[in-house]
């Protein structure tokens, strides 16, 4: 049984996962093999790029995110997928040796109108490094199933 439900997920609610260290190794193997740029893949490119030194691609960073939420609460809930994602935002390189946080904020939530099992909550992510500086948001709306009465006790 699922240990979170649309109930759970109220406005103002907050959780944070982490922290999670992110690898040299894993930065260039991910820029190898999905994003081969060379501010990903080589030190002295990246140097000589916009990030000043080696970052991660953001679409590293996202796969990132997406693992603290599920490792975080979502393999543990009554999620029933997304529909879309609002918005991501890239802020600050991740670096090598970055220790990242993910910081969940409830922004609203309403019970389905066509659906009476589902409710969809859309959800503000901050994921933030040591220093608590943010280094990428996401804004998007979840579904999860409405907690069923046997749950309630």
């Amino acid at each position: 049984m699922a240990k979170f439900y649309f109930e759970d997920f109220q406005p103002g609610y907050t959780a944070e996962y982490g922290p999670r260290l992110v690898t040299r190794e894993e930065i260039i193997a991910f820029a190898a093999q999905y994003d081969p740029q060379p501010m990903h893949l080589d030190e002295v490119a990246a140097q000589k790029s916009m990030l000043g030194g080696l970052g991660a691609s953001g679409w590293h960073s996202c796969g990132i995110m997406m693992r603290m939420i599920c490792d975080g609460f979502m393999l543990d809930s009554a999620s029933m997928g997304a529909g879309t994602v609002e918005e991501v935002r890239w802020q600050r390189p991740v670096r090598p040796g970055d220790r990242l946080t993910l910081r969940l904020t409830v922004l609203e939530a309403r019970a389905s109108k066509s659906r009476p099992d589902m409710g969809i909550v859309r959800i503000r992510y901050e994921m933030l490094n040591a220093h608590n500086e943010c280094v990428m948001t996401m804004v998007t709306p979840a579904m999860f199933g409405r907690r069923p009465a046997e749950a309630s006790s």
